[in-house]
């Protein structure tokens, strides 16, 4: 019934004992605000680009209309990609949608995981479409050529995303 127990150790004994303790980590992360998504003309082509399409797009659809954008012209976005197999990859644009997603521009739907322009989106972008004047045809134009080859890919993610 007894047993023996054990002597409560201080944590800076544990320390020098190599025994396992609890440590507190803070991480500091940069806040973004509107004003930043606004000021931000990559932000701003990315949020037009999502709202291109009316039925939603994919994270992986959007990888891939990116890339090929960039490919067609060089620097319309700046964004570094990465392929991984034959998708292209890349942790800037990643970073950006997640912006969008955290000021509330840009959401996912939870039945299909397709990114969707928000009211917020459309009224900020309404307001900032003169930052991007001159590249909004390149863009719209890209978007239609090349969205026949994304199609197929946005297709299968979102049957992927209904299967789960």
């Amino acid at each position: 019934m007894g047993g023996l127990k054990k002597p409560k150790i201080s944590s800076q004994q544990a320390a020098t004992s190599g025994e396992k303790g609890k440590e507190i980590r803070i991480v500091t992360r940069h806040v973004v605000t509107v004003n930043d998504v606004v000021k931000n003309p990559r932000l701003i082509k990315l949020l037009y680009l999502i709202s291109l399409s009316n039925n939603g797009l994919s994270e992986k659809a959007l990888s891939h209309l990116v890339y090929n954008i960039e490919k067609e012209q060089k620097g319309r976005f700046g964004y570094e990609f990465t392929l991984v197999g034959d998708t292209p990859v890349s942790k800037e644009l990643l970073n950006d949608l997640t912006t969008l997603k955290y000021t509330g521009f840009v959401e996912v739907s939870i039945k299909n995981r397709k990114l969707y322009v928000t009211s917020g989106g459309k009224e900020i972008l309404d307001k900032t479409i003169e930052s991007i004047k001159t590249d909004i045809d390149a863009l719209k134009k890209s978007f239609e050529e090349t969205w026949p080859k994304i199609a197929p890919i946005d297709v299968e993610a979102g049957l992927k995303a209904s299967k789960r």
